[in-house]
C-alpha cells in the first residue's frame, strides 16, 4: 500500500522548522506591541512609498525653500558688516584681557589691527558696509542682520559640521536634511537638496560630504552634490544604446527585486534611499538638465548675474542654477564659496585685504542678482536666503602677516526673504567685534529660526534614534523673533 506524505511548504524545510518559525513570529508580534507602547518603532513617515513627497508644514509659514551662500572659511565681521571704528582709533595697540587660546593659532597673537577698508552707510537704514560689497550694498534695506552670533569651536571642521548640523561632531543630519525630512519637496523630478562647491579645483570644504549627509535620517534626504567641473550630475545620460522603454522594464524589474528584499530586512533604510535614488535619477534625465542650463536665460539676466565676468562667472552660474531651482521647487539649495585649504577660502590668516576682496569680488555680484532676480520674479517672499561662515575672525593681526585667526565668539549672519524683516539689525558685539555682547545668537538659535521660518516647530521635528528622540537643535534653541516680518 503505498502512502503519499505532503511534502512540506516551500518556506520550512520541515515539520519542526514550521513550529519553530512560527513560536518566533508569536514573540515578534509580541515584541512589536512592547516597542511599539514605548515608542521605538519606525513611524510611518519613515517606511513611506515615497518618503520625499510634499508634507504640510506644521504651522502656516511664507518660505518654502532656502537658498544657503555659505562663505566657507570663515569671513571676517569687522572686514565686512560689523564697522569698528575703535579699531582704527587702536590700531597696534593690545587687547585688553585676550585669551591667546581663542584663535586657532595660540603662537602668533599680535595687537588690534583696523580694517583695510572703507566702510560707507547704505539705504534707508543706513547701515554700514564694506567697500568689497558694493553690490550687495544696494540691497540692505531687505537684509535682516544678525550681529552677536557665536559658536562653540575655533576649528574648520567641528565648526562646519557645527554650524550645518548642529553638532561639533560628525554622524549628525544637517539642516537641509532635517528640511526636507519635515517637509519632503514639491518638485519629484529634481532633488529635493542640492550642494553646490567650488568650481575652480580648490577643494570642497573640510569634513567633505558630512556637511551635506543624512546622519542617521534615511539617506534619501542627504544633499546631492553638483560635481564642481565637468557635467553636473554623473551618469545621468541614457546610453545611447538604450531606450526609454528598455531602461524603464531594467528599472522596474530592479525595483521588483530590491523591493522583495527590502520586505525581508524593512529596517535597511540605506537600501529605500538606493531604490529611491534609481527611480529618481530616471525621473532627473529629462528635469535635471533643463533645470541646470543656463543657456536659455536671457542676455540682460547672464549679464545681471555676471555670467559674462570671468572673476565671478562661476559662482553667478551657481547663484543663477539655484534661482531655476527653486522656481522649480527644490526644496533646499546650498552654495559654498571658497574651497578646502586657507587662503582658497575665506580663511585670511595671512592678508585679509588680498583674501576678503578676492572672494567678495566672486561672491558679490551673483548674490546681488540673486536677490534682484528673486524679488523681480515674486519669489523672494517665499525664499529664505541666508549668508555667514562656520565662525567669525579676530580683530587683532595674526603676528607674521596682516591677517586674522578664527574667531568663534562673533560672526555676522544676515537672511533676506521667506519672512524675514528687510533692514533690521539685532545684536551687537563689542567695541572690537571680538566678542557677542548683546542679542546673542548661538547655532542653535539660527537654526530654529530657519526652521520657524518654514513653518516648523525646532522642538517638534524629531526622529527616534538608538531610543532617543533627535532633534536639529538637540535641546537648545529659541527663534530670534526680532528679524522675524
Amino acid at each position: 500500500m503505498n502512502h503519499h506524505v505532503a511534502e512540506p511548504h516551500h518556506a520550512f524545510a520541515s515539520r519542526r522548522d514550521f513550529l519553530r518559525r512560527t513560536g518566533s513570529g508569536l514573540g515578534m508580534v509580541a515584541l512589536a506591541g512592547m516597542l511599539e507602547q514605548q515608542g521605538l518603532l519606525a513611524s510611518a513617515a519613515d517606511t513611506a512609498p515615497n518618503p520625499l513627497a510634499p508634507r504640510a508644514s506644521q504651522f502656516p509659514a511664507k518660505a518654502k525653500s532656502v537658498i544657503w551662500l555659505f562663505m566657507n572659511g570663515g569671513p571676517s565681521q569687522v572686514d565686512t558688516w560689523d564697522h569698528k571704528p575703535e579699531l582704527e582709533k587702536r590700531h597696534n595697540q593690545e587687547l585688553p584681557g585676550f585669551d591667546k587660546n581663542t584663535g586657532f593659532f595660540t603662537d602668533q597673537v599680535g595687537p588690534l589691527m583696523k580694517s583695510p577698508f572703507k566702510f560707507a552707510q547704505h539705504g534707508q537704514s543706513g547701515a554700514w558696509v564694506s567697500e568689497i560689497f558694493p553690490n550687495l550694498a544696494k540691497h540692505v534695506d531687505d537684509l535682516a542682520f544678525m550681529h552677536g552670533c557665536h559658536t562653540e569651536t575655533n576649528n574648520h571642521a567641528p565648526a562646519l559640521f557645527e554650524i550645518n548640523t548642529g553638532m561639533s561632531r560628525m554622524g549628525f543630519p544637517c539642516v537641509g536634511s532635517w528640511v526636507t525630512y519635515g517637509l519632503g519637496t514639491e518638485n519629484q523630478n529634481l532633488p529635493a537638496f542640492v550642494v553646490m562647491y567650488d568650481t575652480l579645483g580648490r577643494g570642497i570644504p573640510k569634513g567633505h560630504a558630512q556637511n551635506w549627509g543624512a546622519g542617521f535620517l534615511p539617506g534619501v534626504f542627504q544633499g546631492t552634490a553638483l560635481n564642481g567641473q565637468g557635467v553636473p550630475i554623473d551618469n545621468l545620460e541614457r546610453p545611447k544604446s538604450l531606450t526609454d522603454g528598455e531602461q524603464r522594464s531594467q528599472l522596474d524589474l530592479l525595483r521588483r527585486l530590491n523591493r522583495h528584499h527590502l520586505d525581508s530586512s524593512p529596517g535597511e533604510s540605506a537600501l529605500a534611499a538606493r531604490i529611491e535614488s534609481f527611480e529618481l535619477a530616471y525621473r532627473m534625465q529629462m528635469a535635471a538638465p533643463e533645470a541646470l542650463e543656463i543657456a536659455n536665460e536671457s542676455e540682460e539676466t547672464k549679464k545681471l548675474y555676471g555670467i559674462d565676468n570671468p572673476r565671478c562667472a562661476h559662482y553667478a552660474k551657481q547663484c543663477l542654477m539655484a534661482r531655476r531651482m527653486v522656481e522649480r521647487g527644490v526644496r533646499f539649495v546650498q552654495i559654498y564659496s571658497g574651497g578646502m585649504e586657507n587662503e582658497r577660502s575665506w580663511d585670511g590668516h595671512a592678508d585679509i585685504a588680498k583674501n576678503h576682496s578676492g572672494f567678495a569680488g566672486e561672491t558679490d555680484q551673483p548674490i546681488s542678482a540673486l536677490l534682484t532676480d528673486l524679488k523681480g520674479r515674486g519669489l523672494l517672499d517665499s525664499t529664505l536666503v541666508i549668508w555667514c561662515g562656520e565662525f567669525g575672525r579676530l580683530p587683532i593681526v595674526q603676528k607674521g602677516g596682516t591677517g586674522r585667526d578664527h574667531n568663534p565668539h562673533a560672526f555676522t549672519t544676515w537672511m533676506a526673504g521667506g519672512g524675514t524683516k528687510g533692514g533690521v539689525h539685532f545684536g551687537a558685539t563689542d567695541e572690537f567685534g571680538h566678542k557677542a555682547v548683546d542679542g546673542r545668537v548661538s547655532v542653535n538659535d539660527l537654526h530654529a529660526t530657519i526652521l520657524h521660518l518654514l513653518g516648523l516647530e525646532h522642538t517638534k521635528l524629531t526622529y527616534r534614534f538608538n531610543g532617543r528622540d533627535f532633534r536639529l537643535t538637540d535641546v537648545a534653541g529659541n527663534v530670534v523673533t526680532q528679524i522675524l516680518a
